[in-house]
């Protein structure tokens, strides 16, 4: 083999297409046997076809079609790709992500470092096992290590991001090296599969990971990093342009499939809609129901299916009626309608005055204050002990609801149960947001870097106030926002775990105990409402204990991935839109 490239000669490379004419005089240089069998390289998700090594279209065309169930395969560097649609149209179709290339020679390290996790590889099932919920939660296919070309044969790489802390993964990339997976002539490799977790409070994780993977392969005497991502991800875009990568005028294609429908079916309804209105209306137009947008910055949609119509704003539809809508936004008439199902609940009152107040707070001696018709965890306040306490937090309620409840507070999980159709759909534990001390910044600093982290995950729906109940939650722990929290310290700043509040979820619906399954549904036909969001405190998501907090009518379907909430809400809606069973 010649040696390698060197910055001047990928210089004239850079801005050329790979081609199957000039890889393969490359190869004919290089004294290389042009009549090999053509290379696929499994990553344990699906193959990669390298498109130089096939003879023919045809061939490349038939070796797609041989795609096996539950996988993805991708065909790489197809130079004629018109060739190898043809001949298959209406199952092949062209990827409209951007292939971006990292000259080595424009590469330029970090001048920041970046702390709290170490980068290993991948090395025993557990972290095959952890990769997996990484993924799952990102909404990309699964990793059988079982399948995967094994490394010395070319096989790919996977490398993790571990919290030095907690020990759990944080993120994850998989690399391949070119000149070992097919000899590549230009001395390449690429990167694929990076995933952060979306809950993770370290920063530059997956600036690290791209960087370890692009310094790894330097060290191999390789040449280049290329990788593939959609045309509209601006973040991952900003990212990538930071670090030197350039346009590559190249071409994928990959099997039309369940798997790949968001890139062929194209765009839905361009309107700007909220996570919450969009994961419906995604999931509408996947199965061929049109969508007219009515107020898209109001998440009001009409979907139309051939004769029948329903209007939705986000989860809230034509199916429920203004009176079980009443009945979930006026929490007083909730908590009757439910306690007269037998159902367990807090004590409540209407707030009077101070006296009054004050009797209740005596009786329980620990009290949630909230307005009586209010979402998103507006206006509550949690576990308060004093009067001076209930009645600030009453007036903070009153901005929201002239009308202001007082209840009993209960200790536990706040458990978010979603039933759809009288059946319960998902389950997950809601978190409060917390921070992670650096032992260097303020708790103020950590939580607005935070918020941006998650409001940058949510499209802006979540975020932590720094507000009086955020200010209360810290005094309580012994803290204010110029205090520095020690390394690696967890502390919660918010006692509610609304998501809009900056809460996380942990999925739970494959543990929940029968007995919150049942409660749950007798609460939604108690409410009479197709579809509802029913919060609860448990002390834990699999034992039968619980209270029931309040229920919501437009709950959020984006928030409890992977279970298929937007698929059954649409069940719901048009039920003879369900794809067929296979």
């Amino acid at each position: 083999m010649k040696p390698h490239a060197t910055a001047y000669s990928q210089r004239l490379l850079r801005g050329q297409a790979p081609s199957y004419e000039r890889l393969q005089a490359r190869l004919a240089e290089d004294g290389s046997e042009l009549g090999a069998a053509p290379i696929a390289v499994h990553c344990g998700w699906g193959r990669l076809l390298i498109g130089h090594t096939f003879p023919d279209a045809a061939s490349l065309a038939q070796e797609l079609l041989n795609e096996q169930p539950g996988e993805r395969d991708i065909a790489l560097y197809v130079a004629a790709p018109q060739q190898v649609l043809g001949l298959e149209p209406a199952q092949l179709f062209l990827d409209p992500s951007d292939t971006l290339r990292l000259w080595f020679s424009d590469y330029r390290q970090s001048t920041r470092v970046f702390r709290g996790f170490r980068i290993r590889r991948a090395q025993s099932e557990a972290d095959w096992q952890a990769v997996n919920q990484l993924y799952q939660a990102r909404g990309m296919l699964p990793i059988d290590a079982n399948l995967l070309t094994p490394h010395h044969q070319g096989g790919p790489v996977y490398w993790l991001a571990e919290d030095e802390d907690s020990g759990a993964i944080i993120g994850s990339v998989m690399g391949l090296n070119h000149h070992k997976a097919f000899n590549d002539p230009e001395n390449g490799s690429s990167l694929w599969c990076l995933a952060v977790d979306p809950q993770c409070s370290r920063p530059g994780v997956g600036e690290v990971l791209v960087r370890h993977l692009i310094e790894h392969f330097m060290s191999r005497g390789l040449s280049y990093l290329d990788l593939s991502v959609l045309h509209n991800n601006r973040q991952a875009k900003s990212l990538y342009a930071k670090l030197g990568f350039r346009n590559l005028s190249t071409f994928a294609i990959k099997r039309k499939n369940g798997i790949n429908q968001p890139l062929f079916l194209g765009p839905g309804p361009e309107a700007a809609f909220n996570p919450y209105a969009r994961i419906i209306v995604e999931e509408a137009h996947r199965r061929g129901i049109d969508v007219q947008v009515d107020d898209a910055q109001a998440g009001l949609f009409t979907l139309i299916h051939g004769s029948r119509r329903v209007r939705c704003r986000e989860s809230l539809s034509d199916l429920t009626s203004a009176i079980s809508m009443t009945l979930c936004q006026d929490k007083s008439l909730t908590h009757k309608v439910l306690k007269n199902a037998g159902l367990k609940l807090p004590a409540q009152q209407l707030a009077g005055s101070a006296d009054d107040n004050l009797a209740f707070l005596d009786e329980h001696e620990r009290v949630v204050v909230k307005p009586l018709d209010g979402e998103q965890g507006q206006g509550v306040a949690v576990d308060l002990r004093t009067i001076e306490e209930v009645q600030q937090a009453i007036e903070n309620a009153r901005k929201f609801d002239s009308r202001v409840l007082l209840e009993s507070f209960h200790e536990g999980l706040d458990l978010r149960i979603l039933v759809i159709g009288f059946e319960v759909v998902a389950a997950a534990i809601r978190r409060p947001a917390e921070v992670v001390g650096d032992g260097q910044h303020s708790i103020g600093a950590l939580i607005e870097a935070q918020s941006r982290r998650r409001q940058a995950a949510t499209s802006g729906e979540s975020k932590i106030p720094l507000d009086h109940e955020t200010q209360r939650t810290l005094k309580v722990a012994g803290y204010d926002y110029s205090s520095i929290l020690p390394s690696g310290e967890h502390l919660f700043v918010r006692r509610t775990a609304n998501l809009h509040t900056g809460g996380i979820l942990e999925d739970v619906t494959a543990i929940l105990h029968p007995t919150l399954v049942d409660a749950a549904v007798r609460a939604a036909r108690a409410l009479d409402i197709p579809m509802v969001g029913l919060d609860l405190m448990v002390p834990a998501a699999d034992q039968p204990d619980y209270v029931f907090i309040e229920a919501n009518e437009r709950a959020g379907l984006a928030n409890h991935e992977p279970q298929p909430t937007a698929e059954r809400f649409v069940d719901l809606l048009f039920p003879h839109s369900q794809p067929a069973a296979s």
